[in-house]
Formats: structure tokens, sequence, C-alpha cells
């Protein structure tokens, strides 16, 4: 029996959300429309199997298929990035970005032992060991012992400062990845880091993926020791994780990485995930997919050039790749204001912290990507109106502010009557279903 017929609400809130996906502006930075083809295999009979373990190695019977997508995967993985499987090998296995990052600190480090990412509010991701001066935040800060390096006043990360601070520190892995870093990454520069102090060195490329494989940005397997990586974001595929390892510089970094992943962390990977994965890996060897992350990379750059035309200040003044770090404090707003003002306009973005920024829940910045909406065929007329309606909904903020002050309690009043959201709204709607 169909979803509709067996629970009908459940099917009326899925169609309620794929009018909201299709009808609206998508800016979040690690969304994106995957293919028909990957989700067939999310719907699959593939989840109702169970298969702890490796490839011809599991602890249940009838895997053979499943060995089949595995293996598949596995070898799809290491082609699209162009690697030799006698120098790396890939765990496809990870259920997503966050606990493929924690698999590579529980093979690769004792608890205790030390590691340094990018801070959180200099553009890092939780779990690259995130902690206030308070308070321990995620599990990496948690079960090791963690120090952030951070961004300069011009948003780059300082490498002398960061050189420094390795060698003061002596961590065993240094993390380089970001979330909201619209700059590309000196790897070489991280790696002669790394030696002075026998650090392994981890990339986190779970939103540039798409644009490395595509050859947009710089190469980290030629300097790294783990790379480590979602699948969904740029690389357009179905929500799940990868780990790549280098068997000539870890010792015995497949096995250590393998059992870190099961049954260190996991129980049975999800199958259809992983089947997922290889599809959408089979289209990313595409001429089509270069192209594709081509005009997502050509379309950030293009947003940003007219954003700053209506006064909008980027951080680091433009971006390498697919996002772009918006500087809201000129404009005396919060990126929460903002964010807020957005939504109701049919505009989905996030709020995010910026170089000086003390609170996340309340920074003066926004994030906005390019992926989902180049997925969808938006093209310069596109990006033009959204820098329009992007401006328009600042000023909604300000006048806002202006009348009720800076509380967002008090801001907030009466916001969804405000006329000028509704022309906003109207006219990204029209905008979307001309793209249909």
């Amino acid at each position: 029996m169909s979803l509709k017929t067996v629970d009908p609400e459940m099917y009326d809130l899925i169609q309620e959300e794929d009018h909201r996906q299709r009808h609206n502006i998508e800016l979040i930075a690690s969304e994106n429309f995957t293919s028909m083809a990957v989700r067939e295999c999310l719907g699959s009979c593939l989840t109702n199997k169970y298969s702890e373990g490796r490839p011809e190695r599991r602890y249940y019977g009838g895997n053979d298929v499943i060995d089949k997508i595995e293996l598949l995967c596995e070898q799809r993985a290491l082609e699209a990035f162009g690697l030799d499987e006698d120098e790396w090998s890939v765990n496809v296995q990870p259920y997503s970005g966050s606990p493929a990052n924690f698999a590579v600190y529980t093979g690769l480090l004792k608890p205790g032992d030390k590691l340094m990412g990018l801070d959180l509010p200099s553009g890092g991701h939780l779990s690259h060991g995130f902690q206030t001066e308070k308070k321990k935040i995620s599990a990496t800060s948690i079960y090791f012992q963690s120090r952030p390096y951070k961004v300069g006043e011009g948003g780059y990360i300082d490498y002398d400062q960061l050189e420094k601070d390795v060698v003061e520190f002596e961590p065993k892995i240094v993390i380089c990845g970001a979330s909201a870093y619209p700059r590309d990454f000196d790897y070489e520069r991280f790696r002669k880091i790394c030696d002075k102090v026998g650090a392994y060195l981890m990339a986190d490329i779970a939103h540039i993926s798409g644009l490395v494989v595509a050859g947009e940005m710089n190469n980290p397997f030629e300097f790294c020791d783990v790379v480590t990586t979602t699948t969904h974001k740029t690389l357009r595929g179905p929500r799940s994780g990868m780990i790549f390892v280098n068997t000539k510089r870890v010792d015995n970094g497949e096995r250590r990485i393998n059992e870190a992943v099961f049954p260190g962390l996991q129980g049975g990977p999800h199958n259809h995930q992983i089947a997922g994965l290889a599809v959408q890996l089979k289209e990313v060897m595409t001429q089509e997919f270069r192209d594709y992350i081509k005009k997502v990379k050509d379309n950030a750059k293009y947003l940003g050039d007219r954003l700053v035309e209506k006064g909008f200040e980027l951080a680091t003044g433009g971006t390498d790749n697919h996002l772009l770090l918006v500087k809201l404090k000129g404009f005396g707003i919060t990126g929460s204001k903002m964010e807020k003002v957005c939504e109701l306009s049919g505009i989905s973005l996030n709020k995010n912290c910026v170089f000086g920024d003390k609170s996340a829940l309340s920074p003066t910045g926004i994030r906005i990507g390019t992926p989902y909406m180049t997925t969808l065929g938006m093209g310069q007329d596109g990006w033009l109106k959204l820098a329009d309606w992007l401006r328009r909904c600042v000023d909604i903020c300000v006048d806002r502010q202006v009348k009720y002050g800076k509380k967002l309690r008090d801001w907030g009043k009466d916001i969804e009557k405000d006329s000028r959201i509704f022309e906003i709204k109207a006219e990204v709607t029209e905008y979307c279903v001309s793209l249909a």
C-alpha cells in the first residue's frame, strides 16, 4: 500500500516540504537537490538488509549482493578522486560527516590526546573540537584535548600564527577544513607545519568535495594523511560520509579506521545510502558534473559581486568556492534577524559567525551557498534578482529595528504582516515556478 493510503498525514507533510523546496530560494550552503536515481536507491529494498562488518567478512549471511554494492562504491570513490588503491583505502560506511570525523580520532588517537581544528566562530565545524571557555561542547573536545586555530581580521587563516600554536601545543592531529570559510586551503603549508611536530594532517572536505573532485579547488590528497567528507553538499549525493586514509603514511591506517567505524562506533551500515553514493560517484565522473561545479563556483562569485554593489560586505572580500560569508555589522543588524526576514520572504539561508563574533545564536553574519539553486538551473538573472531581494530584506530589518528596538522579541512583533515581505515572497515564488 502507498504512503498516501497508509499515512495520509505524513504524505501531506512530505508533499508540503517538497513544495517548499521547489518554491523557495534555497541558499543553505550544506544543502543540495539530489538526483532521482540516487533517491531510487534511498527508497529501495536495500534498507531491509543488515550487514555488520566489512565486505566479504560480514557477521550475517545473505550479503553477497550487498558486498558487491559496497565494493563498487569503494572502487568508484577512489576512481572519482584519482587515487591509487595501492596508496589509499576508503571506508564508505559512515552515516554522515561528524561520525566519520570521530572515527578518525578514535582510530588514530588515544583518549586525552591533542588535536587542533579551525575555531567555530572562524568558520570551523563542531566536530573539529569546539569548546567555549566555560564548557566543552563537541564530543571531540570532551574525549580529546582540543585547541582552536583562527582566522585573522581579514577573514583568512593566519598560517604564521597556526604554526606557532602547533609548535606550542604539539597536537597529534591537525584538522584542515571548515563549514563557513570562503577561501581555498594551503595544504602544502599545513603539511610543513604538521611535520614540525609529527602530527597527522586530516582534511575535512565535507563542503568542498564536489569542487575538489572536479578540479576546481586545491587537492588535499597530495599532502594529507586522512581525508573525510560528507557526500551531499557540493558532491550532490545522499546524506552519508566517507573516510580516505593514506596507507603508506599511516601505519595500519586501513585497519585502524575500519575498526573505528565498526565495531568501534557504528552498527550495520546503511546499504541504501551506500548504493545512492555509488550512483552519485558515477555521476561526478562526467563532464556534466564538472560543468555544474564550475557554474556553482562562477555563480558564487557573480552573486558576491552583485551583493557588494548593493552595499554588502563579504568576509575576505569574495570567495574561492561555493559559499559567501556576508558581514551585516555595517547595517547594524544581526544574522538571526536577517535569517528570520528571509525565511518569511521565501529565502532559506543561515545566520553565521564572522570574525569578532562572540555568540553563535546572535552573530553578525549570514552564510549563502550556490549549489542547490545551481542544480535547479538558476541563471544570472536569478542571482541578480536575489541580490535585490536580500538588500530589501536588510532594509526591512533596519526599519523594524528603528521602530521597535534591537530586542528580537519586540523587533519581531507582527512581522508576518509586513507588506514588503509579502511582495518579496510573491516575486520569489513566481521566479521559482519559472524554474520548474
